[in-house]
Formats: C-alpha cells, structure tokens, sequence
C-alpha cells in the first residue's frame, strides 16, 4: 500500500508491503528502528523468537515518549520482562502488526510526537 502524507517535517514511511517498508523513495526489507527525531539504524532482529530485553533497551535509550512496536505481519506481543528497560522509564509502548504500526508512527510523527517505530519486517 502507498501512503501519501500531508507534507512531514520528520522522517515518515511512505509505503509498505508483505516483507517491507518505505521511508521516502527508499525501500527496507530489514527489520529497522525510525523516531521521529531523526534517527534511524537497523533493529538486528530477523524474527519475533529472536526479540529478548535488549532489544527493547536500546529503544528505551532513545527516551521517547512512546514507541511503537511493528510485530510483523501478525500481532505479538513482547515477553513483559524484555519491556523493564522502557517502563523503568516511564516509556509507553504499543503493539500491533507492522502495517498498523506504520500507519500510526506516521500520524503521531506528524502531530509533533516523541514517538519511535521499532518495526519487525518479516521475511516476504
């Protein structure tokens, strides 16, 4: 699916698909970290089974004020132990699919949130 924004002044994803995502012309097919700040790297996580707490603390060390996490094409929901790192922050956190999540990164990223997408993109 194609997403055509209203003009962002921060980092957008501007389409997605079984196994990827777009942010601007560039397509990733890798599971990657975005907030709306700027920063961007990939997330070196290929699947849900290979998630553990550390994932979560390099999100939390970002300090937004929410993230939220893409579990792929199906909804998963984290262990909450991986999440200590985040709540011990005071940082929120919401899970839904990728696709759902992407769609929401955008429109909080576009209100002027602190929000990150940390988004699993599972293989097509």
């Amino acid at each position: 699916m194609k997403i055509q924004p209203d003009k962002f002044d921060v980092q957008s994803i501007s389409g997605y698909g079984p196994g990827w995502i777009a942010i601007g012309a560039e397509k990733i097919s890798a599971s990657v970290v975005i907030s709306a700040k700027g920063q961007r790297f990939d997330w070196a996580c290929a699947a849900f089974a290979n998630l553990s707490a550390a994932h979560f603390e390099r999100l939390a060390a970002l300090g937004p004020e929410l993230v939220i996490f893409g579990s792929g094409a199906s909804i998963r929901f984290p262990k909450p132990e991986w999440l200590a790192g985040l709540y011990g922050r005071r940082i929120g956190l919401e899970t839904m699919d990728t696709a759902a999540a992407c769609r929401t990164y955008n429109i909080l990223a576009g209100e002027g949130r602190d929000v990150v997408l940390a988004a699993l993109i599972d293989a097509a």
